[in-house]
């Protein structure tokens, strides 16, 4: 716990000094702390702002008060935030909720932690949003702030053009004609050109399109999905489908609780076509020219190898996954090795390799699912661990996800309130709730995979998946089913020891044993997120780039969804819940200074 940068405790009745308030009426508790809090921003008090707030306790912030994602401890620095961007923002119309879902309710998340959530509306200069607030006890009967998060979900002049606002005018053959003038650019060039068209492209594009922004995809595949559809035949999400929800067109309710990647894929493709999103397939960005003075983009494209299009543009957003390159170790003796060796993003099927004998190196999702499609045809398998891997099974992430990710849950409200809580509180919580479930729901499999000889963890910090996803992308794996058959010694486990070179035959250990192989797929992750905008935007462009992906010292995400150091270059990087939720906030900030709401050198924080 030592080394652990984020150390923040906790609000426990011990630690505040009060008894469980299991007599408390969660309504007037709600109603007097929202009254005092609305008072007080009403008349600019920031000195009773704070008073509402415990010492330790957290604001975070979705574009409402700072245009950006952030995370803001402790009252002095709450009170900095407060001075520079309370009157600014002009927040107003605050209306405590009690609709259903909404109404203030206590949560006992440990028989020593007590929160009593509540959500309120509010507005500013600019906008709508909604707010969620933790409140803890305290001595004297009262309770006060531990977590708020405000959360900016619309502009007043500039909502999205869905619902009530969707297009009202009959178009008597003209729809596809305009259509195609908006795909073929004959109206002007876009303002933003979104390249890849993987769910998160898509979902920015959508957003983009319905706040009143002119977009292109581009993307080098051939057709929609192909980024999903290309990938292993094997592949299928590890979250619910309830999780994976897409903006403005739900799944059906037919669909399966976990998609098969090709189904994705061709959902994502009816996705562009009913969205009408403008997506150039078979397509390469060559050139790229950054104009500093007047804050745009040239940008060269190949279109199909027919054309060569140059467009101006004020904003490039890449949204081509959650690493760069595909990582492949340089082993010596690779002309020795008689066999095929691979990265898994190289890997379709086992189809061709039935008789064979196969190692997967890798022991995560993708290691996982390439091993079990081995299996699922027949072919002699073994999977090469290189150090412990978080197992968690499906059933497991369900029940975590199940609170808000269900049927009949509002999935913006969901989203809303699984990002309501600071990542370093969420790190304190899961804790305590992932040695738990490892002891419980997930500790059959635990112990039957300790005895396999295949190693296990508990996550950075025994916090479980969170920090892992967020700052490696990798580490883990939700078990959809392999377990079983590594526990069975279906799937044979080489675990720990480090690889010496390729043989002729095989695989050598330092430790002199070896793995004998006709087919070695490498599922060792992938490089830099930069890798692909470094490629096409050049060094000077990409040396002004911070941190892709990992959480900086706040807890929030290092570049994504948010200023990433350059202006008109945004970063879209997140499964398909991150992708959904925050593309919105991504879409808002572009609308914002294309309208000369955002102006960020104003932004004084």
């Amino acid at each position: 716990m030592s080394s652990d940068p984020f150390p923040q405790r906790l609000p426990t009745l011990q630690r505040l000094g009060v008894e469980n308030p299991i007599d408390v009426s969660t309504a007037d508790a709600a109603t007097t702390w929202f009254d005092a809090f609305s008072g007080a921003v009403a008349s600019s008090n920031i000195t009773d702002i704070l008073d509402l707030f415990l010492d330790d306790g957290f604001w975070k912030d979705i574009l409402a008060l700072t245009w950006d994602l952030r995370t803001i401890e402790g009252r002095g620095a709450i009170k900095n935030l407060l001075n520079h961007r309370l009157v600014p923002t002009g927040l107003v119309d605050l209306r405590l909720s009690h609709k259903p879902l909404r109404a203030p309710e206590i949560q006992q998340l440990f028989p020593d932690l007590v929160l009593l959530r509540l959500c309120f509306e509010f507005g500013t200069k600019v906008g709508k949003g909604t707010a969620v607030c933790y409140l803890a006890p305290v001595p004297g009967s009262k309770w006060k702030a531990y977590s708020l998060l405000t959360c900016l979900e619309s502009l007043n002049d500039f909502p999205e053009q869905i619902g009530p606002l969707r297009q009202k005018t009959a178009q008597h053959g003209t729809w596809e004609e305009g259509l195609r003038r908006e795909v073929e650019l004959l109206n002007g060039d876009p303002t933003a050109i979104v390249i890849g068209a993987g769910h998160t492209g898509l979902e920015i594009a959508a957003r983009l399109k319905y706040l009143g922004i002119s977009h292109l995809v581009v993307d080098k595949k051939a057709r929609v999905g192909d980024s999903w559809r290309d990938r292993y035949k094997a592949l299928c999400l590890h979250d619910t489908i309830w999780y994976n929800q897409t903006p403005y067109l739900q799944f059906p309710p037919t669909w399966p609780v976990y998609s098969p990647a090709a189904k994705l894929a061709g959902w994502l493709e009816g996705y562009a076509n009913y969205l009408e999103l403008n997506v150039w397939s078979s397509s390469i960005i060559t050139k790229t020219e950054w104009n500093d003075e007047t804050k745009t983009w040239t940008v060269e494209i190949n279109r199909e190898g027919k054309e060569t299009r140059v467009l101006k543009v004020k904003h490039l957003v890449f949204a081509t996954g959650f690493g760069g390159r595909p990582r492949m170790p340089d082993l010596p003796g690779k002309s020795d090795f008689r066999g095929e060796a691979i990265h898994s993003s190289h890997f379709t099927s086992a189809d061709n390799y039935i008789g064979k004998k196969a190692v997967v190196v890798g022991a995560c999702n993708s290691g996982h699912d390439i091993a079990q499609d081995f299996f699922n045809h027949g072919v002699d398998i073994t999977m090469y661990q290189r150090s412990s891997t978080f197992v968690i099974s499906v059933e497991a992430v369900a029940d975590m996800l199940g609170a808000y990710f269900k049927d009949g849950f509002p999935t913006d409200l969901a989203d809303v309130y699984n990002s309501s809580l600071p990542n370093a509180v969420v790190r304190r919580i899961h804790q305590r709730t992932v040695p738990r479930t490892a002891q419980t729901t997930d500790k059959a499999i635990l112990d039957g995979l300790a005895r396999a000889g295949f190693k296990t963890n508990l996550g950075t910090y025994g916090a479980g998946i969170i920090p892992l996803l967020y700052d490696r992308a990798g580490g883990y794996y939700m078990d959809t089913g392999t377990s079983k058959h590594i526990i069975s010694g279906k799937i044979k486990i080489k675990s720990g020891g480090s690889i010496e070179r390729l043989t002729e035959k095989g695989l050598k250990f330092v430790d002199g044993t070896e793995l004998e192989a006709d087919i070695i797929v490498f599922a060792t992750g992938y490089g830099d997120p930069r890798d692909s905008m470094r490629d096409i935007c050049g060094p000077e462009v990409a040396d002004k780039v911070t941190q892709i992906w990992g959480m900086d010292e706040e807890g929030q995400t290092c570049g994504v969804w948010r200023y990433c150091g350059h202006d008109g270059l945004w970063f879209g990087v997140g499964n398909l819940a991150l992708s959904r939720f925050h593309s919105l906030h991504l879409a808002m900030q572009i609308k914002a200074i294309e309208e000369g709401i955002l102006k960020r050198s104003e932004i004084t924080f």
